[in-house]
């Protein structure tokens, strides 16, 4: 039986240039379902090890980028106090792909266009290592938080609306 090629992405080329420590995961998706249930189930993985990458705008900044758990919700007035920011909108989703290189359901926080103001949830120090996407729709990468962050210039800070 012939070996499946593995495309990488810019994500997982820049973890392994840097020799961080990292575990791939493949799942199915589907264009009507791109949660994060859909991929912790398929996965067998905790829903809050799992991180979305979203991307906001600030109005004195521009891009920022939040990482938080795929069960949570971004607050928009703590990423805005973090940043430096008097206001912070999310990005609009037909402006995505032009200013990350990346699409929705495939937006990693590793190999975006430029490098911008990353801010992870501090939930994410918790685990061990946490799942985020390797920049491609149906792909996962699992690493340490630290490393990640480490990557990125990320900062740790509370970003989620409390429940």
């Amino acid at each position: 039986m012939a070996k499946k090629k593995q495309i990488k992405t810019n994500a997982i080329r820049i973890v392994e240039q840097k020799k961080i420590p990292y575990q791939e995961h493949t799942y199915t998706f589907s264009e009507n379902d791109l949660g994060a249930k859909h991929v912790a189930e398929e996965l067998n993985q905790n829903e809050a090890q799992i991180f979305k990458t979203l991307v906001a705008v600030g109005n004195k900044t521009g891009p920022v980028v939040a990482v938080i758990p795929s069960n949570q919700e971004l607050d928009l007035k703590k990423i805005a106090k973090e940043s430096g920011n008097k206001k912070v909108e999310m990005l609009h989703l037909k402006d995505l792909e032009n200013l990350t290189g990346y699409i929705r359901g495939g937006c990693s926080p590793v190999g975006m266009k430029k490098l911008f103001p990353t801010y992870f949830d501090q939930s994410a120090l918790n685990f061990a290592t946490i799942m985020v996407s390797a920049g491609k729709r149906g792909v996962q990468m699992e690493l340490a938080p630290n490393d990640l962050a480490g990557l990125v210039r990320g900062k740790f800070v509370d970003l989620t609306l409390e429940k």
